[in-house]
This record gives structure tokens, sequence and C-alpha cells, in this order.
């Protein structure tokens, strides 16, 4: 290649600053990437070596247009978070009442032992008192909370220029080992503790499943001479019990039907029921007696099918509101909802993405698959209009006023905190009107991994260009001594606490970690240690009231410091 020819490549920054921003974004993700794949005894970077490999490309490369930069930061850690949000929000209510009041408490503890490390520091090290509030959000890795201070100081007299640029500084500084030191402090409890966190994400996940007793069938013979003409929908205590019958056969018949709520019992009959042990057990004192026999197995007209609910039309209808058994003629015997077989009960309603184990003839299943969808395109199938609008719902929120007594400027949750909390909503709902907040885990997994490598890319470029020559200086030393202290003092005492005395779990420690330190890489390495999405789901718990303490601690900070 010519002269000529790479002239055009190096003036890209000046002819196109939009396409050389993308393209360096670019190289510093293929990179960081590659960098994260390297394992060492186990453990590896993962995305987080984007964040890297952007500090060295940034400290080598042509300054990047910091519009742009700005930009693809904020539109990756809002895809990032939201996605988090929709994969939590399902579950993250029932584990929050598990645990959200202690874990919120440890979090705030964590929030008060940074802020009085950073005042402490600053005080025996004679540091700038802005230099301090930049300290406090890097070390703690939260970028709203840098913002407020910001704002804060340019609502005060007499703080000069020079002074104003201290906090952004002393944040570039501090950033870079906040990311390193949380992961470094996850890894030496682990090692310390000889933790393996696959075994406690199992654990974990055991512990706070959702207490669903699973359902199973029993064949029982009709021995009560009371339900002699009784319909089945009318057998005492089958609301307070409740079992589904979906096949019967008649005494001295050998064929199998199907049972519905309106067909007739007599002695001698066999039924096939679907329940829990306990309702079943509490339905047999009332009909008969147990045999070994399954009425599936046997010949007959009733056909098991499993139809997935996609229809929009259907969703948030109970069984009994659809009509299935009264004009369809089809049993439904279970509902399976993600890992969870529940028992079709006459208030639940259906979710997009359920499947419905139902038995019947086989025109009658067609015509029930018909109106539930049954359509694996539509549930593999990502739906945008509610993507967007989530994201767009959770921008309005992030931006927010919210104003507090006493402090200056209100408080917001930032594009960090709306998003997210929106995204657990939705995602807990599933559907709002037309609006069906469903996306496959695969599609999930690629946009969430996209959002964090394009935050990690943008934050290492922008801090790159002053990174090293900043470090590398007196005041620079100091502040990076000053920031670690503040990462990892906070960190090692309530980990110890937890582990220690609280007995707690590793999984919800790093979870505990990344959301009291807003730090979306070492969430990303908890997850890629323990191998399970548990560590997110204490990070959603303890996230939001770590947003507004932070941002409420650097702000009092600030008033005291300069008021």
């Amino acid at each position: 290649m010519g002269t000529g020819q790479m002239n055009w490549l190096l003036e890209l920054a000046e002819t196109n600053p939009t396409a050389q921003a993308f393209a360096v974004i670019s190289l510093v993700c293929m990179l960081g990437m590659v960098l994260g794949s390297f394992r060492f005894k186990g453990i590896g970077l993962g995305t987080s070596g984007v964040l890297f490999a952007g500090i060295i490309v940034g400290n080598f490369s042509k300054p990047i247009d910091h519009h742009t930069l700005d930009f693809l930061k904020e539109l990756g850690l809002v895809l990032f978070v939201f996605c988090i949000g929709l994969q939590l929000g399902p579950g993250f209510f029932a584990s929050l009442r598990k645990m959200g009041l202690q874990l919120n408490l440890l979090a705030a503890t964590i929030v008060g032992l940074g802020a009085a490390v950073a005042v402490g520091m600053g005080w025996i090290m004679g540091l700038d008192n802005a230099a301090i509030l930049g300290l406090f959000s890097g070390a703690t890795t939260n970028t709203p909370s840098l913002g407020a201070a910001q704002q804060t100081l340019s609502g005060m007299e007499n703080i000069p220029p020079e002074q104003m640029v201290l906090p952004a500084m002393a944040y570039a500084v501090a950033y870079p080992f906040a990311v390193v030191g949380i992961i470094g402090t996850l890894l030496v409890l682990k090692s310390s503790f000889g933790i393996d966190p696959h075994e406690e994400a199992k654990e974990f996940e055991t512990a706070n499943a959702n207490k669903v007793e699973p359902l199973s069938k029993r064949t029982f013979i009709i021995d009560n001479p009371n339900l002699e003409g009784v319909a089945i929908g009318s057998v005492p205590g089958r609301i307070e019990s409740p079992v589904t019958v979906s096949r019967i056969r008649r005494s001295q018949q050998t064929e199998v039907e199907i049972a519905t709520s309106t067909t007739t019992l007599s002695q001698g009959d066999t039924i096939l029921a679907v329940g829990t042990q306990e309702h079943l057990d509490q339905y047999q004192r009332v009909v008969g007696h147990a045999i070994n026999e399954d009425l599936a197995s046997l010949p007959g007209k009733a056909e098991y099918r499993k139809l997935i609910v996609t229809n929009s039309e259907v969703l948030g209808k109970t069984i009994e509101q659809l009509g299935l058994e009264q004009k369809h003629g089809v049993v439904v015997t279970r509902i399976v909802r993600g890992d969870l077989e529940l028992t079709p009960v006459h208030d639940l309603r259906l979710k997009f993405g359920d499947v419905v184990r139902l038995v019947g003839r086989k025109e009658d299943i067609k015509r029930a698959s018909a109106l539930l969808g049954n359509s694996v395109n539509a549930l593999n199938a990502t739906h945008f209009v509610p993507f967007f609008a989530g994201i767009a719902a959770g921008i309005a929120l992030g931006t927010m006023p919210i104003n507090v007594p006493g402090l200056p400027e209100p408080l917001r949750l930032g594009l960090a905190g709306g998003p997210l909390l929106v995204a657990i909503l939705v995602g807990r709902l599933g559907q709002i009107g037309p609006l069906v907040w469903h996306m496959p885990r695969n599609a999930n997994l690629a946009i969430r991994e996209f959002g964090i490598a394009l935050f990690f890319a943008s934050v290492g470029l922008m801090a790159g260009p002053k990174f090293f020559s900043v470090v590398f200086s007196p005041i620079g030393l100091q502040w990076l001594l000053a920031g670690a202290l503040v990462t990892l003092i906070p960190l090692i005492t309530v980990g110890l606490f937890a582990r220690c005395v609280l007995r707690m779990n590793f999984v919800a420690i790093s979870g505990l970690f990344a959301g009291s330190m807003t730090d979306p890489p070492a969430l990303t390495f908890a997850t890629n240690i323990c191998q399970a999405e548990s560590p997110a789901v204490t990070y959603a718990a303890v996230y939001p009231l770590t947003m507004v303490l932070r941002i409420m601690t650097v702000q009092i900070l600030a008033v005291l410091f300069f008021g």
C-alpha cells in the first residue's frame, strides 16, 4: 500500500472523526476481548479486558471526539443495565423480600465507610477538597456522583477553574484501579476461604428458588358411593386441594376417554389426576384408592401435547376465561413457567412463553393451539418496540429531578439507575397492554455484552491520554493510593463481616460488591467466575439505594467542603 493510500487512514481524525471513533472503538473491543479471553489458573478478565485495552490504545492513539465517546459510553451502559433488569425482573421481588434489608444495610455501610476513608485520606495527605470528591466517585466507579459533584461545585461561588477540573482528573486516576480492586477483593475472598464459586452459585440458587412443590400424577379407582353421578368439577374439596383430572376409563371398559369438569363419576371408574403430592393425598381420601397404572399409556382418543403461549390476545387471561375446556374440549393438566410447574388454578394468568400441557382429541388440540399461538418463531423473536419503549421510560425516570430538602441540587438516578428500575418492573409484569417484554436469552446476552463492551472501550479511551502521565506524577501517586484505600477498606471490612459473621454466600457478596460500587465490570466478572446469573440478583437489590446514597453523599461533602 503506497504512501498516498495510507494518508486517508492517517488523516481520518480530521476528515471523518465519527468514523475514526468507531474504528478505534472496534479495535479496542477486539483487543480487549482477546485480552479477556486469556485465563490464569482458571481466572480471566472477560469483557473487563476491554477497559484496559482502551486505556492503552487511548494513551497512544490520536484523541477521539469526546462527544462521540460520551454517546457510546452512555448507550452501552443503558443497553447493559436494561438487559440485566429484564433478566432479573421475574424473580427480583421475591429475592428482595428474602434478602433486601440485610443487603442494603451492608451496601449503605460500604458507602459510608468509603466516604469516611476519602475524607480521612484527604486530611492525612493534604489533598484538595475538590480532588477528594473525584476520588470518592472514581474509587467507587460511580459516574453520576461525579456529575453531581461537578454540578454542585458549579453552583458555588469563588471556585477557580483550575479547581473545577480536579474532580474529573482524580476520578480518572482512581477509576481503573477501582475496577481492578473490586475484582481483586473478590479473588482474595475466594482464595482465603477456599470458595468454589460454581458450587456457591448452585447453593444460592437452591436457597432462593421459588418454593413451589413439583407436580406429579396418580391414578385412582372411584370407590366412594357418595360420588355416584357427581361431576368431576363438583367433587368436594377440589377447590381447597386443586388437582386436575385429565383422563377417565369407565368400569368394565378398556378405552381411555378425556375427563372434563362436567364428566360424571361412577363407582369402579379409573381416573388420572395431576397435582402436588399433598393435594393428591387429600384428593385420594375423597375419591378412593390409588393404583399403580398410568392411564396416559393406554389406548384411547385422548392425546397429550405441549403448547407455547405466544398469542398476545390471550396474555393475562386465565384458563377459565379462555374456555379451553368448555369451548375447545381440552383439559389443561399443568402450566410450565421457566423452571416451575404450576397447577392451572382458576386465578392463574397466562404469560408470554408459558408452556401449557393439555389433554384432548387431536382436532380439539389443533384449535387450542391456534388460540394460544404455539409459535416457536414468535418465542425466539426479540420484541424491539417494547424494548425501546422501556429504555425511553427508563431514561425519563433516570433524568427526573428528585428534590431533597437541604441539598442544593436535585438527585437523579441517572442513565444506569432509571433504565434498570424500569427493566426490572416490566420484566416482572411481562406485558402492559399490547407491549410484551420478552427477549430470548441469547439475544439478551448478546446485547448485554455489546453494551458493556462499548461502555468499557469509551471509558478506557477517555482515561487513556492522561492516565499514565497523571498516575506517575507525585500528586497522581497520592490520588492513586488514596483511591485504592477508598476502594479496598470498605470492601474488605464488609466482605469479611458478611462471610465470617453472617455466613453469607459468595454469590451474594459478589453481587453486593458490584452493586454497592455501581460497577458493571465487577458484575460481569462475578457472573463469569460463578458461571451463573445469580450475582445480578443481589446487584440489582442494592443498586437503586446505593445510587441515591452515593449521589447524596458527594453533594453533602461538597456543601461541607465549600458551602
